[in-house]
Order: structure tokens, then C-alpha cells, then sequence
């Protein structure tokens, strides 16, 4: 098995336990210290999105029946765990992937307001996940969710609202800049707004990955929209499923993490899908059979409030501002021991 690193200089490639080119990696905080910098980060994180957004804390779940149609797979292909109860022996449960379609129905059942919202802690397992520096098979995000009135689902609310989370970023750094002076700025004042369509064409001789590492580290902040639909190459920038978010009112905040010398991802988000777009969208993938799942057909018949919503990765924030090697230095998880092992030399100790 082989784990390939990138950052500034070098590519440090894990093979079979070997390192075969190494850069010297500054570990600002041991495990103790990173332990209390995680708790800070999040908490102040965690306010500042909820009054940005108006959103109130709820609880979530873990699993969620596959007969309801609120599990998500994520790019379209995702496996989730399964496991069935003694209870219920004819039905199948599945680890949730996210919380897109299952947030959705709850604003519906608390009867949320309009320009009001929730978040919650989303805890998975995506068991399909290529493990490396920023990839994990455990999920930490805040997921969120906040409703709209069906004229507002545009880009001008999509741009407002990434602005208000971007704000609350730089909000969280300019926190931890004054507990922890050992580290370095690195949000510009403002985020940059490109759809994959203006990014391909800037770079289209680049893979999706490699144009954003261009458009990020020029603007080391940058709003790339319009993920899941076909370009006029004939391929996507990533794949999304067709039945949470809106294909043309969707996409991702990524920086540029010095670290790793490349994009990081720390937010995807979008305008869900309404009756229509639903429809459309299924029919697109090939999957109208989900049709007569119970989420999509509540929201086929206009049962459902319109929202936007969206996931932003706790360890990826907190790997970002505490300027980490891999994201197992933010988050208990389970790794293969020689990646472990290795990481450990240079000084990258996995909690």
C-alpha cells in the first residue's frame, strides 16, 4: 500500500513503511495542546456560524432507515455501512454519509421560520474514503440548514450566505491569531467567486484538482460553484447526487493550505433542489426510481421547505488554523499502522 503526501517542496511518498523523500515538518503543538486548540476552535467556530446564519442548535441522528430515502451518496457512488435491529428485522439501516435530505424534513417538523435554520454535530462513516492527509473514513462536520422563500433561490443568495460563512472564518483565525501567535495569517480579506465552467476554461488543459490548486493559490480563498453539472468539455469538475442540491446554485469554499502546498476543502454547500430540479436531476443520473422514496416524494409534492444548507469539516478547520501535516493529528480515527508509524518519525503524532 502506497500514501502519497504533497506540500510546499516535496512529495513525501509512504511506500510498504519506506519514506522516500522527506521536508522537515514544524509541529507547533504537542497532543495535549492540540487537544485544548480543537476544543477552542470549534467552540468559537460553532457561535460564530450560528449567529452569522441565525441557526439553532438540534440533535441528529446517527443512522437513518434506507427505505426513507434520507441517506445521501454523496458523488452518486458512495457505499454506506449497513446493519440491521432485532427489531425491525425486515428493514435495513445505514450510517448516514450526511445530513442534507434528513435536515430538510426536520426544519419541516419544527416548523423553523423563514431565514432561520439549524446545524447539528454530523458524525459518519464513508468506508469508501481514500485514506491520505485530508481524507478520513470518520466524518466531523457542522451541518446546516436554513429555509428561503423559492424566489430567493438564486446565486445572489447562494454569494450572500458564503459570504457570512467565510466571515465567520476569518472571525475563528483572527481568535486564534490572538490565543496563539505562533501561527500566520492566512485568509485574505475576501473570498473569490469562479464557477467550474470559468475555472475550466482559465485551465483546461488542468484536472478539476489541479485547477484548484491553481484559482486557490492565487487567491488563497476562492467560492467554486456549479458542482455536479456537465461541462462544455463533457466531464464534471466532481460529481454531486441529483436529489440534494441544485446543480447550478451549489458549490465549494476551498483555501489555500500552505502546509500541504495545495487547495483544501472545508466547506460544500448549495441551494437545494426544488420540484422541478428534482425531477430534472433524476432523470439526468438515470435514478427516477427514488421517486417513490419518502423523502423525494414529500418533496415532489411540494411538501418540503425550500432551503440551502451545507456541510463545513471540523477537522479540516482545525487542521487548517493549527497548520497540521494530516488530518489524523485533528481527529481519532483508524489508520493503517505503517501510516501511522511514518507520519510519527517526522513528527506528526495521530490522536
Amino acid at each position: 500500500m502506497a500514501f502519497l503526501l504533497k506540500n510546499n517542496f516535496i512529495n513525501l511518498y509512504i511506500f510498504k513503511g519506506v519514506i522516500l523523500m522527506i521536508k522537515d515538518y514544524d509541529c507547533k503543538l504537542d497532543l495535549y495542546e492540540t487537544e485544548v486548540a480543537i476544543k477552542k476552535i470549534k467552540d468559537y467556530f460553532e457561535r460564530t456560524l450560528a449567529y452569522e446564519l441565525n441557526l439553532t442548535r438540534v440533535s441528529a441522528p446517527l443512522y437513518v432507515r434506507r427505505s426513507s430515502g434520507l441517506n445521501d451518496d454523496l458523488s452518486g457512488s458512495e457505499r454506506p455501512v449497513i446493519f440491521d435491529t432485532k427489531w425491525d428485522k425486515g428493514e435495513e439501516f445505514q450510517i448516514i454519509h450526511s445530513l442534507a435530505k434528513w435536515k430538510r424534513m426536520a426544519l419541516k417538523r419544527y416548523n423553523f421560520p423563514n431565514h432561520s435554520g439549524l446545524y447539528t454535530d454530523m458524525n459518519a462513516i464513508r468506508r469508501d474514503e481514500d485514506l491520505d492527509n485530508i481524507h478520513s473514513m470518520y466524518v466531523d462536520q457542522w451541518d446546516w440548514e436554513l429555509t428561503i422563500k423559492k424566489e430567493e433561490r438564486n446565486m445572489t443568495t447562494l454569494k450572500a450566505i458564503v459570504k457570512e460563512i467565510y466571515r465567520a472564518l476569518r472571525k475563528t483565525e483572527e481568535y486564534i491569531l490572538r490565543e496563539y501567535p505562533i501561527f500566520e495569517k492566512k485568509l485574505p480579506h475576501d473570498i473569490t467567486f469562479i464557477t467550474s465552467q470559468e475555472l475550466e476554461n482559465l485551465y483546461p488543459d488542468l484536472t478539476p484538482k489541479e485547477r484548484e490548486d491553481q484559482i486557490a493559490k492565487i487567491h488563497k480563498a476562492v467560492f467554486i460553484s456549479q458542482i455536479g453539472k456537465t461541462l462544455e468539455s463533457g466531464k464534471k469538475h466532481d460529481g454531486r447526487a441529483p436529489d440534494y442540491d441544485d446543480w447550478n446554485l451549489n458549490g465549494d469554499i476551498l483555501v489555500w493550505n500552505p502546509v500541504l502546498g495545495h487547495a483544501l476543502e472545508l466547506s460544500s454547500m448549495g441551494v437545494r433542489v426544488d420540484e422541478e430540479t428534482l425531477d430534472a436531476q433524476l432523470k439526468i443520473s438515470g435514478l427516477e426510481e427514488r421517486k417513490k422514496l419518502t423523502f423525494h416524494k414529500a418533496l415532489l409534492n411540494g411538501e418540503l421547505p425550500y432551503t440551502v444548507g451545507g456541510g463545513i469539516g471540523q477537522s479540516r478547520i482545525c487542521m487548517f488554523f493549527l497548520e497540521k501535516l494530516h488530518i489524523g493529528e485533528v481527529q481519532a480515527s483508524v489508520w493503517p499502522e505503517e501510516m501511522v508509524e511514518e507520519y510519527a518519525k517526522i513528527g506528526a503524532h495521530f490522536l
